[in-house]
């Protein structure tokens, strides 16, 4: 006969994270008329479970049976702090407008997939939505707009994987709002997947069949790389943090809102961190 043995273990993301959350728990249960004592968890410990699902990437299994609940309220506790993780999340335009307040000279937009459990969707072609030929992988494709530096600073809703990252930023409406920045001095760097993307992109230079590049082309499509590598920074600050952005096995088209909401924590926690002093000031 086997035996379980609890443990302590300690949740890696700062505690007034944890209680921004459990304050945006505690407003949606006033907001519901929730009666006191009806829960089985209160706010903090909901919060608790909620970024330890986010971080960790731990199945509903384990934080339900951690806290004595059934799969289905575990389910529903994280499915409302998705939701008001998301609320909170900038809108594009709130980015756009952060981004030209902090002074950056050019912005970055990469797509990403976000792999999710194998899942059959066919399209009008019969082809299968959510598997991504370029990744030889079932997810969902999420556009993420970062800073010079790579910080991430606002995610799109999800769309099938299939879908190239041209036609994604097209359907999210970026094209329109990045050109009218571009306009106001604020680029943004793309790759090649995003050719006829319009005014508001600077790509590299593409190589023609049979022909070549200019030595000036090479050189700018050098600085162009170097610059834009840090699109990818952005994607793996998110995917490093947030285990559960690594494989999401729930229903692919809630990718989008489980993004958001590590995104919304992400800056939480950046944020806390150029607040709190450091612990070898003065030293």
């Amino acid at each position: 006969m086997t035996s379980s043995i609890t443990y302590t273990a300690e949740l890696d993301m700062p505690r007034e994270v944890v209680l921004f959350l459990a304050g945006l728990l505690r407003a949606e249960r006033v907001r519901r008329r929730t009666r006191a004592g009806t829960r089985a968890l209160g706010e903090f410990k909901q919060a608790v479970l909620i970024i330890r699902w986010l971080v960790d990437g731990a199945r509903i299994a384990r934080p339900a049976a951690d806290n004595a609940i059934s799969h289905a309220t575990c389910d529903r506790y994280v499915e409302e702090g998705v939701t008001v993780l998301k609320a909170q999340a900038p809108t594009l335009q709130e980015a756009l407008t952060a981004a030209k307040a902090a002074g950056y000279t050019h912005l970055h937009l990469d797509g990403t997939l976000i792999e999710t459990d194998r899942c059959r969707a066919l399209g009008p072609n019969g082809a299968d939505l959510w598997w991504s030929g370029k990744h030889k992988q079932h997810g969902g494709n999420i556009q993420v707009l970062s800073s010079p530096g790579g910080d991430p600073l606002w995610t799109s809703e999800v769309r099938p994987g299939r879908e190239h990252d041209l036609t994604c930023a097209r359907l999210h409406g970026l094209l329109d709002p990045l050109a009218k920045a571009a306009e106001d001095g604020l680029i943004t760097l793309a790759d090649l997947g995003y050719v006829d993307a319009g005014m508001g992109f600077r790509l590299p230079y593409k190589r023609s069949r049979g022909g070549t590049l200019t030595n000036d082309q090479i050189q700018y499509n050098k600085v162009h790389g170097a610059l834009r590598a840090l699109a990818e920074r952005a994607n793996a600050q998110l995917k490093m943090r947030f285990k559960a952005l690594r494989n999401v096995s729930k229903c692919p088209w809630k990718i989008g809102g489980i993004v958001a909401a590590a995104l919304v924590l992400f800056h939480r926690e950046q944020a806390h961190k150029q607040l709190s002093p450091s612990v070898n000031a003065g030293c």
